[in-house]
């Protein structure tokens, strides 16, 4: 799995590709927390290079959900995979996340 993040204004960018299963759902928690500790609590997550999504890689997404929205935030998804958008709708997690079908229109929901 890899990560990045490009933060603009008022949004954090958080492209993420490969795989968010147990063995990587560490890392991908701990991106986005320290996005959330430093006060970026309005996250944009581009999944649309993600192969796969596990439970663990959902559970880090409600997580952190709660956690922004908690801080006066919001977590969206832009651009989701094929793969992430069956994952979430078999989880019945799809009514929690805000989707959008690209970047910009993530960014601009903000």
């Amino acid at each position: 799995m890899k990560i990045s993040i490009k933060e603009y204004k008022r949004v954090s960018v958080v492209s993420i590709s490969g795989r968010i299963d147990s063995a990587t759902a560490g890392d991908f928690e701990k991106a986005l927390i320290e996005l959330a500790e430093r006060g970026r609590n309005n996250i944009a997550l581009d999944m649309s290079d993600v192969e796969f999504i596990s439970s663990a890689g959902l559970r880090v997404l409600v997580t952190i959900r709660k956690t922004v929205q908690s801080a006066g935030g919001d977590l969206v998804i832009a651009e989701p995979s094929e793969r992430v958008t069956d994952t979430l709708e078999i989880a019945g997690l799809d009514v929690l996340f805000n989707t959008y079908d690209d970047r910009e229109s993530a960014i601009g929901a903000f």
